[in-house]
């Protein structure tokens, strides 16, 4: 079948953006699962809570690139999802306590009712039906170990959280991406939607961190350093990589471009994702009392998060071929060694300090490479990546070579 016969419309629907408002309540439910157990133990339950609720909203961003959403009983069943879908959102408080098994329950069907959609996107065309069957045993096998893990405990429990997820992670390499159809406009978009989505959260952090406290100088201070941080992450993002990233994934085809669409995106889009969450906390602690020094949870979310984000970019940057690159690296780098410092100087501190790191990459990269995002930027994703790679090096006008 011809790849481009499977494209489907090439813009966001509005049901996926509704689908969307779902994942979006989610990951505030991380975020304040994290925030009421800032604790070592808490940090990795919201990190498998994280892990398990990227994957549901994943598997559907496959699913709505390849069909049309909005169309006949698709469209009824996409509501019977959201529906599923915020049940597991109101039970990511308790997902390791006493709502352990209507997570689970209510998780199986998320991913069940994809499965069934996925079959229906696959009539007719025998390779993506292939890839979908290929698939079934590790996408009911990974919900179906979380429903029984909402009846155990302790060890067991997380053990059995830690299977579900490294069967979900590594059961999308069966088959070598071998049938599977994307719409690289369409999905690009789609994932800087949900991108989006997960910084209006350490906005929302800002807003909950704030509410009922003294608008004074200090808690002006933190709110606009927190805005700041959230734009870099945005700039950092949406300056030039979303579009360079397209390029990428338009100029291959077939299984290199399924297998290069989970890499980057089902796989290293969850590090950004997570980074952000991470960074939220550290945010919404600050906001609590920017004079005092922040706990070691959320200062781990402030610095590390923030290491963790662009960690993400760095190896998408790899992935696609675009080399190392300077900035990030050195960026992820400076926060880590600062992190020690969180514990010692006022919160408000330790948040200007990461503001001022992202300020200054997002600075190196405007002044050091004015002509080449000014290029990118006015293509829009519709160069090859070739005629990139020529162009980002450069200091001066666009299509000048490295020395």
């Amino acid at each position: 079948m011809d790849e481009g016969a499977s494209d489907r419309g090439q813009r966001v629907t509005p049901l996926e953006l509704f689908f969307d408002l779902v994942f979006v309540f989610a990951i505030t439910q991380v975020t304040g699962f994290l925030a009421d157990d800032p604790t070592w133990g808490g940090l990795l339950r919201g990190m498998l809570l994280l892990g398990a609720l990227w994957w549901a909203w994943a598997t559907y961003a496959w699913l709505t690139n390849t069909l049309n959403p909005e169309e006949g009983g698709v469209r009824i069943a996409m509501f019977g999802a959201m529906g599923a879908m915020l049940l597991v959102s109101l039970a990511v408080p308790r997902a390791f306590g006493t709502d352990g098994v209507i997570f689970g329950v209510a998780y199986l069907t998320v991913r069940t009712l994809h499965i069934a959609l996925y079959a229906v996107a696959g009539k007719g065309d025998r390779d993506l039906l292939g890839a979908v069957l290929r698939f079934v045993p590790t996408a009911v096998l990974a919900p179906t170990l979380l429903v029984i893990a909402g009846l155990v405990d302790g060890t067991a429990q997380l053990t059995l959280w830690g299977t579900a997820l490294m069967i979900d992670y590594l059961g999308a390499l069966v088959g070598r991406s071998r049938g599977w159809r994307v719409s690289p406009e369409h999905f690009v978009e789609r994932h800087g939607l949900v991108m989006i989505i997960a910084l209006g959260e350490s906005i929302v952090a800002i807003g909950i961190g704030a509410a009922g406290l003294p608008l004074d100088a200090g808690l002006i201070g933190a709110a606009l350093l927190g805005m700041a941080v959230a734009a870099a992450l945005w700039w950092s993002y949406f300056d030039w990589v979303t579009f360079v990233s397209q390029a990428r994934l338009a100029e291959v085809s077939g299984r290199e471009r399924a297998a290069l669409a989970r890499d980057v995106y089902s796989y290293l889009h969850l590090p950004m994702v997570a980074g952000i969450v991470l960074f939220a906390l550290g945010v919404k602690t600050t906001l609590a009392d920017v004079e005092s020094s922040l706990p070691t949870i959320p200062a781990i979310g402030m610095f590390a998060g923030v290491a963790l984000y662009l960690l993400g970019h760095v190896a998408t940057r790899l992935r696609i071929g675009g080399g190392l690159g300077h900035g990030r690296p050195i960026a992820t780098i400076l926060l880590l060694a600062l992190l020690p410092l969180a514990g010692q100087v006022p919160a408000l501190v330790a948040l200007g300090l990461v503001a001022l790191v992202c300020s200054a990459l997002i600075a190196y990269e405007a002044l050091r490479y004015p002509y080449a995002r000014a290029w990118i930027r006015s293509r829009r994703g519709a160069f090859t990546f070739e005629e990139a790679a020529r162009v980002a090096p450069t200091r001066g006008r666009p299509g000048r070579r490295r020395a």
